[in-house]
């Protein structure tokens, strides 16, 4: 069993991470948030030590470190912007650290943190969890025997709206410099599926890209990709907005709908397992990931005023 520590525990996808630590058969010692609000601690790991003050948080890990028991792992999932700071308390603590997507914010922040790990002697390892599920390994396959039998390229549709309110503007979310934007905040494990699916990239553009979404093209290796992210709910297919539903998700490989609604529940289990038994994927694997989303903010927009993106259902307008 494995003694894990959390940094993050009232932020909406700490019960993922809870319910990996519990399943995988370890156990959570501490927890941090400078929100009180963590009573889910109680479905999981109602005798964990919990702070809201990092200094006491700090204090309790290192007295258990000098009393030689110190935690084996700790868990990040704080704001990103914050993510490469807590991973070095974590390494330098002597625990492995494993981290929410994006890892980071910058693509530099990344070159840091191998110094500290080659310091430590200690691992990083990044939730990818899209390259655990059994549809992405399948289509993976596919373009691999495809590009071995020198079948073409891919032509790739990827839209993902998942609708927020007016709440996430006035959190560390809404800010890029803290969040990335929302290439980074929504659409990163998105990149890094493409990039693992299709090889690197070699080129791109962005049609549009404000606060609340943002679309463009993406030529990787294998296949031309056209993307649409957003949070507005505004955005989603008037069919899936007559349901009541918030999130829509769609992804077509030469004009045929890609199957993987399911499966999602348990692949942060999955992910610690991975990590548990091989280490997972580490600094080098979730590096170009972020490198594109910096690109992808960074980059000038080709768009103009009332485009259609062919994914969304309305016109992106001002």
């Amino acid at each position: 069993m494995k003694d894990f520590a959390l940094i993050g525990a009232a932020g909406y996808i700490a019960p993922r991470h809870m319910r990996a630590i519990k399943d995988t058969g370890n156990r959570l010692v501490a927890a941090l948030d400078g929100n009180d609000t963590v009573g889910i601690l109680d479905s999981f790991f109602p005798d964990a030590h919990f702070f809201t003050e990092f200094e006491r948080f700090d204090r309790f890990l290192d007295l258990r470190r000098r009393d030689g028991a110190g935690v084996d792992y700790v868990s990040v999932m704080s704001p990103n912007y914050l993510h490469d700071s807590h991973i070095r308390f974590a390494l330098r603590g002597g625990a492995h650290a494993i981290c929410e997507k994006p890892l980071v914010v910058n693509p530099w922040n990344i070159d840091a943190l191998r110094v500290v790990e080659a310091e430590s002697g200690r691992k990083v390892s990044s939730i990818l969890q899209l390259r655990l599920h059994p549809s992405i390994i399948a289509l993976r396959d596919k373009v691999a025997a495809a590009r071995k039998a020198g079948h073409g390229r891919f032509a790739v549709d990827l839209s993902y709206i998942t609708s927020r309110g007016k709440w996430y503007f006035q959190s560390w979310k809404g800010e890029e410099k803290k969040s990335g934007g929302i290439a980074a905040n929504i659409g990163i494990h998105f990149y890094d599926m493409l990039l693992w699916v299709f090889g690197s990239v070699e080129g791109m553009t962005v049609n549009h890209r404000a606060d609340d979404s943002a679309s463009g093209t993406l030529s990787f290796r294998d296949a031309d990709v056209r993307w649409f992210l957003s949070i507005n709910p505004d955005y989603l297919p008037e069919a899936v907005a007559a349901k009541g539903q918030h999130t829509y998700r769609s992804i077509t490989i030469n004009g045929e709908e890609l199957e993987f609604s399911d499966g999602f529940t348990d692949l942060h289990t999955d992910s610690y397992r991975h990590i548990l038994e091989t280490g997972g994927f580490g600094l080098e694997e979730a590096e170009p990931s972020i490198q594109l989303v910096y690109a992808i903010r960074q980059a000038e927009v080709v768009g103009k005023q009332g485009d259609y993106h062919p994914l969304a259902a309305r016109a992106i307008v001002a």
